[in-house]
């Protein structure tokens, strides 16, 4: 049996992960912030020295929107940097040899319109209103692969795209688009609104990935981390624009109103579709299509949201 550490277990992906492994006989150890600030490096290894893991699946990261990146991005450069190097360095401190750090779709260059590769981040420009986190998310990725490398370490890096599902952001200052778009619908259909704000042209193209296929994927490549290449991207694989994101979520709400563009808006990244075929090949799968998770993640969003 192992003992396995989930930084961030009070997130959305967290959550998800954390009900992946419970199905399995391993010892699940939840690590929220209320427990310990992961910016504090010496409180982070007191943790991490008390309970002794086997494996570190670090899903912790703060993370916002196109709005939360555009007023406050440098926090999210200097917040990530400081909670990454509090995990990957305690845990090298005790030699666990098992960890996988998550990744996220920003790190590879900005409007490339072909699915992207593993070996295409840092050959290009970010997309700048999430370049702080990108930076961030890269730098992670270099130091997991540094330690890895160094010491003998099964660490692996699972490259995320947008996710969504349950225990999502739907915070309007916080959330991101499918989220949002949920949000904004739900509100309109209870205002009997007639119209519902896109910001940009709609344009953009976005991969999103239900959360819990995600984690499950996590719960079943943890048996075997040794014999996996050191970067993953884990997506879908297919993505929509954000117009038509905007009409899946009022199909699936039955709700018959105009979408109206906001060109004073940004529009965002043109497209950052992932290549997740070096992935598959090791038994990834998505199964849950986009119509049958925004369902899901409405129905979850109606039943909680008086208490989220």
């Amino acid at each position: 049996m192992k003992r396995i550490l989930v930084t961030g277990s009070a997130g959305m992906l967290g959550k998800a992960v954390c009900k992946g492994l419970k199905s399995t006989d391993n010892e699940i150890i939840e690590l929220t912030r209320s427990k310990v600030d992961l910016r504090n490096s010496e409180d982070t290894l007191k943790f991490f020295s008390k309970n002794k893991p086997d494996l570190v699946v670090h899903c912790a990261a703060l993370v916002g929107g196109i709005a939360a990146n555009i007023v406050g991005g440098n926090k999210y450069f200097l917040e990530n940097i400081e909670l990454d190097r509090s995990v990957l360095y305690s845990a090298r401190e005790l030699k666990i040899n098992d960890l996988i750090y998550i990744g996220s779709s920003c790190m590879y260059p900005a409007n490339i319109d072909h699915p992207l590769k593993e070996s295409e981040i840092l050959t290009g420009t970010l997309e700048p209103t999430n370049a702080n986190y990108a930076l961030a998310k890269i730098l992670g990725l270099n130091i997991t692969r540094s330690i890895a490398t160094e010491d003998g370490l099964n660490w692996r890096v699972f490259v995320a795209s947008n996710l969504y599902g349950p225990h999502d952001h739907f915070n309007p200052n916080r959330s991101h688009l499918l989220a949002a778009i949920i949000q904004k619908a739900v509100e309109a259909q209870e205002n009997n609104s007639k119209t519902i704000e896109m910001w940009g042209n709609g344009k953009p193209r976005r991969e999103f990935t239900y959360v819990d296929d995600f984690a499950n994927w996590i719960a079943l490549s943890s048996k075997f981390l040794s014999k996996l290449p050191f970067v993953l991207n884990t997506g879908i694989g297919i993505d929509y624009s954000v117009e038509e994101y905007y009409e899946k979520v009022l199909v699936a709400l039955n709700l018959d109103i105009e979408i109206t563009a906001n060109p004073n808006k940004p529009s965002g990244n043109m497209r950052k579709l992932m290549d997740s075929s070096l992935a598959k090949d090791y038994g990834w799968l998505a199964p849950t299509d986009i119509d049958t998770g925004i369902a899901k993640t409405i129905d979850w969003y109606l039943k909680n949201r008086a208490v989220i």
